[in-house]
């Protein structure tokens, strides 16, 4: 894994100190800034990664390109003063996902043109995520479709590299044992990790799918293998990491020479489970409804604090903001959220899933979150008003880590806590 981490960093001088290394989804500007923040404190290298709904080749629901997001990320880095050659870009979930209602054939070509568009752009980690059936597959794919559709869009993406003149060649991630992105919908009990077998025989399939495309050449970057650790997290609940249960899955990276694990939905596990998830090999730990869900945290917190210190009719009113814009434009949330109204409204503030995050990018939101910074820039808040509603972060003001006056500072910090979580649980 250092050597993965030392290619792909640019040969960052913190590498070497790397056990692991945990993946931010997300594209909300704040959340990235409180990512590369921690990254500097940490001098580690950042891998941030896109997924196929927030940014595709006709602007997913971010309205972003891939090459609007690596310019949308690296003017963040530049502003932060994170250095470009020490992030990593990467693309999740990239696949016919988006286009499962059409044929096969028309949805690959749309898969095509989505990796074209990612690997063209200097995107050096792609997750390639074929193991979704269309509208005229079978109800679930054999491991040999999945495989050499994967291999497919690896030469799509290796040809794009080729025609760019780029100087870094992507590395690859594979796996059919795929969590739903964003969290499951249904409730949980339990989740059983993948079998050592079919982690294997993945591996095994893909390699023959690799050769037969004739991609030997690309097959020693396909540094990881998507399997399911045993964890999850529903509305209201979270499936912890059980390392006793994962013991004979873990053992099949005796077979797997030059390759690591990559856990997806390890958002909300413990300070302890992530630390033995990268123990027992599963080396690349995504996480990212859990990053948003504490913006929203420390953002309604904000809210309540305002209304504590603002005359109503200067308040942002950002709670009610956000829950007149979700009912009006429901598409986000309304298949996933079920029960009577009184339980989708709890969910829709408070779900693990955390589908708040697909709506920071409206205007009237976006306008919102603003006017609450500012009204409280504007103030001191008093530290009993911050020990009430963010009393990790009265903490930090309390030692002189946070400035009182500085709300975005506040609300990243409550975004940090999490990272620091899994930069510690990376650290050798």
């Amino acid at each position: 894994m250092s050597d993965i981490v030392a290619r792909l960093s640019n040969g960052h001088p913190a590498a070497e100190r790397l056990a692991g290394l945990y993946s931010i989804c997300s594209a909300h500007p704040w959340v990235l800034e409180a990512a590369m923040r921690q990254a500097l404190a940490d001098q580690t290298p950042l891998l941030i990664e896109s997924t196929s709904n927030q940014v595709d080749q006709y602007g997913g629901y971010t309205g972003m390109k891939p090459k609007d997001f690596v310019t949308f990320v690296w003017g963040i880095a530049d502003r932060v003063g994170f250095a470009r050659q020490h992030l990593i870009l990467g693309g999740d979930h990239l696949g016919p996902n988006a286009w499962r209602h059409l044929p096969a054939a028309e949805a690959m070509q749309r898969a095509d043109a989505l990796i074209d568009a990612y690997a063209s752009a200097g995107f050096t980690k792609i997750h390639l995520d074929t193991s979704m059936p269309c509208a005229d597959d079978p109800e679930r794919l054999s491991d040999a479709i999945v495989a050499s559709r994967a291999a497919r869009l690896c030469a799509v993406a290796e040809a794009a590299v080729r025609r760019e003149g780029l100087r870094v060649a992507p590395v690859y991630v594979i796996g059919t044992e795929v969590p739903v992105p964003g969290g499951a919908a249904e409730e949980l009990e339990i989740v059983e990790p993948t079998s050592r077998e079919a982690a294997l025989e993945t591996a095994r399939v893909h390699r023959d799918a690799w050769r037969a495309s004739g991609l030997d050449h690309a097959w020693p970057r396909v540094i990881a293998l998507v399997v399911q650790p045993g964890v999850e997290f529903d509305h209201t609940k979270v499936i912890d990491y059980r390392p006793e249960r994962a013991t004979y899955l873990k053992s099949a990276l005796d077979d797997l020479p030059g390759m690591v694990f990559e856990a997806h939905s390890t958002d909300y596990q413990t300070p302890e489970a992530l630390r033995a998830l990268v123990r027992d090999g599963f080396r690349i730990l995504k996480v990212g409804p859990g990053v948003t869900f504490a913006l929203r945290e420390a953002l309604f917190a904000l809210a309540d604090i305002e209304s504590q210190l603002i005359d109503e009719s200067r308040r942002s009113n950002l709670r009610a903001v956000v829950e007149r814009v979700m009912l009006e434009k429901p598409g986000y949330w309304e298949k996933y959220y079920h029960g009577d109204a009184q339980q989708q409204r709890v969910l829709r503030t408070y779900s693990y899933s955390d589908r708040v995050r697909y709506y920071w990018t409206d205007d009237a939101i976006g306008a919102a979150a603003e006017r609450l910074l500012d009204n409280l820039s504007a103030v001191r808040i008093p530290e009993n008003l911050l020990s009430q509603y963010l009393p990790d972060q009265y903490w930090a003001v309390r030692n002189g880590a946070l400035a009182a006056d500085d709300p975005h500072a506040i609300a990243q910090d409550r975004v940090r806590q999490v990272i620091r979580m899994y930069a510690a649980a990376c650290r050798v």
